[in-house]
């Protein structure tokens, strides 16, 4: 294994192990586990952002099997048209391993991000950092390929930027600034999941800053909130 091999692994643990802990966060301090942290993402009122994306990407997931023939329609090319930054988005193009891979992170991070940031700012930041990361791609990174993976990254790292704004968690503070710092050590290598997370964070940066705008709109039938700022990602 080389120097460059051990440093995306580092990378990809700077970002994983830290947004793993951001995620089973709980307002009073102790973790969740699997069963409830998912219970706990997903309860009324469902995150709507987050189940669109979920399903969008069971029904890809689904068309990419049953007709393998459309992942080189979607997926990102050299000097492509831009829209394949974002098609390329919708098609798993290493096989089952990543597929499964990013669809279980999609259903964990999805929920936690549109809880902490809201419905628009999730829909906005999974777009965004995750066709940038494809852009970049295309200009020379890597010229072929595919995946989802890009994004999820990006909403860690809106969320880290969040939790690193927010100042009454020092400790998810200190540890958020991991995942910014291991983007940018993966922008150095030329991986393109650095730029889909420090796009993440910028855009996590102005959407703390600004507060979320869609609280009204997430509030259930009973007045409670889908969530307002990192701290609201699992409820007690």
């Amino acid at each position: 294994m080389n120097t460059h091999t051990l440093a995306l692994y580092g990378c990809a643990a700077a970002v994983v192990v830290p947004g793993t802990r951001l995620i089973t966060a709980r307002p009073e301090g102790q973790q969740a586990g699997p069963g409830r942290l998912l219970a706990d993402l997903w309860r009324r009122p469902v995150p709507r952002a987050a189940a669109v994306l979920t399903g969008v990407m069971v029904a890809m997931a689904v068309v990419q099997s049953a007709a393998p023939d459309v992942i080189p329609h979607l997926e990102r090319a050299p000097h492509g048209p831009w829209w394949r930054a974002a098609t390329a988005l919708l098609v798993q193009t290493s096989g089952w391993p990543q597929l499964a891979f990013n669809l279980a992170a999609l259903a964990v991070v999805a929920p936690a991000a549109e809880r902490g940031l809201g419905t628009v700012r999730t829909l906005v930041v999974f777009l965004l950092s995750g066709s940038a990361a494809h852009v970049v791609s295309m200009a020379g990174w890597s010229v072929h390929g595919g995946g989802d993976s890009v994004s999820v990254c990006g909403l860690v790292g809106a969320l880290a930027a969040a939790y690193a704004l927010d100042g009454r968690r020092r400790p998810l503070r200190y540890l958020s600034v991991l995942v910014p710092t291991a983007g940018a050590v993966l922008c150095l290598l030329e991986n393109n999941h650095g730029i889909g997370v420090l796009t993440g964070v910028l855009l996590g940066a102005v959407a703390a800053r600004g507060g979320r705008d869609d609280d009204k709109e997430d509030d259930g039938e009973d007045g409670s909130s889908a969530g307002s700022g990192p701290n609201a990602v699992v409820g007690s």
